[in-house]
């Protein structure tokens, strides 16, 4: 059978469990009898089924299960967690071949769900569309290899390289990205654990960091304030989400509501790292940075980022606060009506 035909129908289904699969990755599996797909599933809402089950709870002829392939992105699970190991269910069922794009990396599976599959007489292949399957699960993969969150940087520039103007007019805002870009960042942040912003950002623009545009759960606020000199009364104090102030500042002057949490850390060198390690403490999987130039520039200096998303507008300022600087080669240029959104990744 063609296998990358259907591990890539396994890629296009598990698109839809990112975002509320968290913290476990959003697999796709499917299940191939005589080249045709009899079930198929992905990853539930925490605490529910995986990918497996529900691709085998699909089937509506179980019989054909011991003649059938199931096909997985991410090895079968093979320990006790919320719901019972996977690989223990494809060996009940007695499915005759599994294959696999990439091995899960987390020390409790690690190869032992193939030996598990393998030791029970299933065929198995592993490493079809590989590279594709890690791309999918490139949160989970980073958590457990770097031990930090997945990092997007986000911004928008004009075409002569200005993210901001010198001043602003709360009154007569100048937005550089068009309608369609604004609506697919809330998408983004739909998809993405948490949205961190700077001080800078949060007065000047007193932002939500919801999800207004899309559908979708709202992202945990991360706000670094040194000094905590941001007003209590702005959107990301509302108490509406999850949020977390990293400051300088040992007092606390909230009023300590149970969505609002303080972490204190040193302004100096290794910023970007010892925000990681509090979004590591609060178990963040991924991050998108929204914060002005020097927030997103911190992260790219200490070499903390996975991809870069940059909206190029039509739009021109005389003068303005300069974009980030880096020195990648674009990955992918996508048009968007005016916009152009220029992918970087940090590889």
């Amino acid at each position: 059978m063609n296998h990358k035909k259907y591990i890539e129908r396994c890629l296009q289904i598990a698109q839809n469990g990112i975002g509320a699969s968290r913290p476990n990755p959003s697999v796709g599996a499917v299940v191939v009898y005589q080249d045709t797909i009899i079930g198929e599933g992905f990853t539930s809402p925490y605490g529910g089924n995986h990918a497996e089950v529900n691709a085998i709870g699909a089937v509506k002829d179980k019989s054909l299960l011991k003649k059938a392939t199931i096909y997985v992105t991410l090895e079968p699970c093979s320990h006790f967690g919320k719901t019972p190991p996977c690989a223990d269910l494809i060996v009940k069922n007695k499915l005759k071949n599994v294959v696999i794009g990439c091995v899960d990396s987390n020390s409790l599976v690690a190869g032992k769900g193939i030996e598990r599959l393998i030791n029970a007489g299933i065929n198995v292949i592993v490493g079809v569309l590989e590279d594709e399957c890690r791309a999918r699960h490139k949160r989970f993969f980073t958590v457990q290899d770097k031990k930090r969150p997945y990092i997007i940087l986000k911004w928008a520039q004009t075409k002569n390289g200005f993210v901001a103007p010198l001043t602003k007019d709360a009154q007569k805002p100048v937005w550089i990205s068009n309608q369609y870009s604004q609506q697919l960042v809330h998408k983004w942040r739909s998809e993405e654990h948490a949205i961190l912003v700077g001080t800078n950002t949060v007065i000047a623009d007193n932002p939500k960091l919801n999800v207004r545009s899309w559908s979708g759960k709202n992202p945990v606020r991360i706000v670094l304030d040194r000094t905590l000199r941001a007003p209590k009364n702005l959107s990301v104090f509302d108490g509406s989400v999850k949020t977390i102030v990293i400051t300088e500042k040992q007092e606390c002057l909230f009023d300590g509501s149970g969505e609002l949490f303080i972490e204190t850390i040193k302004f100096s060198n290794n910023l970007a790292g010892q925000i990681c390690e509090v979004l590591q403490k609060h178990k963040i999987q991924s991050v998108i940075i929204e914060g002005g130039t020097q927030t997103l520039q911190t992260f790219i200096d200490e070499d903390l980022w996975d991809e870069a998303r940059v909206f190029v507008g039509k739009v021109a300022f005389k003068e303005g606060v300069k974009a980030p600087f880096f020195n990648k080669a674009i990955k992918e240029k996508i048009n968007i009506k005016t916009d152009v959104l220029k992918i970087y990744t940090n590889d």
